[in-house]
């Protein structure tokens, strides 16, 4: 597809009380847009970047309005869509993979997807190393489905898979993309399992030691949600060898957690964000210097994206710093940030100008300002 300039703008809106200005002002990129259509959900699909090359995932299908649900027609099939972009998020080319469709009747938050290949067992001795290496984990249904995965070692251009996840013995397992790669065989993978009356859900940390063949289910990521709530989504950082940080959805806000022993066992921290609205996902990424930001639909008005930031790996938070809060509607969110090479963060969401307009995904280009994280 031929590479086209993207419409930027410069988000100016008046910040909300308690809000924190980001370091210049943020600029908004159109990724992806069309008349019509639905697309959103970055972060379930992935986001994944090397250097200014940025790559994210997205589902698109036929727009259809709805005050209270997703604006997509159920009744239509939708597609996995790619977006990349070779110039740090200025610009993105839209592309459609044949290896990264959903296995047949497969559906996407309820929408029939179009079909691929059917799932396999994995042969394992995968390389997470490999320089051009993503994974993508994705799910069939909210509450008790099975999973898969896809990876690709050409920077997404072509995928393998889809290969069968476990179920760990759960009531079933809602993947979506949350990964740390240990070596060269070696993975710590986060998903979103069914609760035990089958409901949607709480988050389990894995682990495969041998390239994908076999998995173990290494912990529980914070205690069985109540019947009124949920657990889900979370978004993972390595903080030392055997520390990880992570960020997890729930209904109005998120919540974190952290492991000394490498995912085995968990203990509750803090909010990042104590409201987001109807609620959102976070995605979490460690700075270059140290520092952690995490990032998140605000699904209340003024709708929009917004931001916190962490100089002591999460035990608080800064200021919310508002990204963005000219949203038509609580429909978006579900963001994906990578860190440029010049500092700057990326910021991958979907969005919209009006309840009754088409969903579309936008990026935020912005700059976290200077800081230093914690002593090393």
């Amino acid at each position: 597809m031929k590479l086209t300039r993207c419409l930027i703008a410069v988000g100016c809106a008046a910040l909300t009380a308690g809000a924190a200005p980001p370091a210049a002002a943020p600029r908004n990129v159109i990724v992806y847009k069309e008349s019509g259509r639905f697309a959103g959900w970055p972060a379930n699909h992935g986001l994944w970047s090397w250097g200014n090359e940025i790559v994210v995932g997205f589902e698109a299908g036929q727009f259809k309005f709805s005050g209270q649900r997703h604006a997509i027609d159920y009744s239509k099939p939708a597609e996995h869509v790619l977006a990349r972009s070779l110039d740090g998020g200025e610009t993105w080319t839209i592309e459609k993979p044949e290896g990264i469709k959903p296995p047949p009747g497969y559906r996407q938050a309820g929408v029939l997807t179009e079909a691929g290949l059917p799932m396999k067992d994995c042969p394992g001795n995968i390389d997470f190393t490999a320089p051009g290496f993503a994974l993508s984990a994705r799910m069939n249904d909210i509450h008790a489905g099975e999973s898969r995965f896809y990876y690709s070692y050409d920077k997404g251009k072509s995928w393998e898979g889809p290969f069968r996840l476990p179920n760990f013995g759960q009531p079933g397992i809602a993947a979506r993309t949350d990964y740390l790669i240990n070596g060269k065989h070696d993975m710590t993978m986060f998903l979103t399992a069914a609760k035990s009356n089958k409901k949607e859900g709480r988050v389990i940390c894995v682990r495969t030691r041998d390239g994908g063949k076999t998995w173990t289910m290494e912990g529980y990521v914070g205690p069985e949600p109540p019947e009124s709530d949920f657990a889900i989504m979370p978004s993972s950082v390595r903080l030392s060898k055997n520390t990880i940080y992570t960020a997890v959805r729930h209904r109005p806000y998120i919540d974190s957690y952290i492991s000394h022993d490498d995912g085995k066992t968990w203990t509750y921290v803090n909010k990042p964000a104590p409201n987001t609205g109807r609620g959102n996902p976070p995605s979490l990424i460690k700075l270059k210097d140290g520092r952690l930001a995490v990032t998140y639909g605000y699904r209340a008005e003024p709708y929009g994206i917004r931001a916190r930031l962490s100089s002591d790996n999460g035990q608080t938070w800064g200021d919310e710093i508002i990204l963005r809060q000219d949203g038509g509607n609580w429909d978006l969110g579900y963001p994906r940030s990578a860190q440029r090479p010049d500092g700057k963060i990326v910021t991958v969401y979907y969005y919209n100008d009006a309840a009754d307009q088409e969903r579309y995904i936008g990026a935020t280009i912005w700059d976290p300002g200077k800081g230093s994280g914690p002593a090393r």
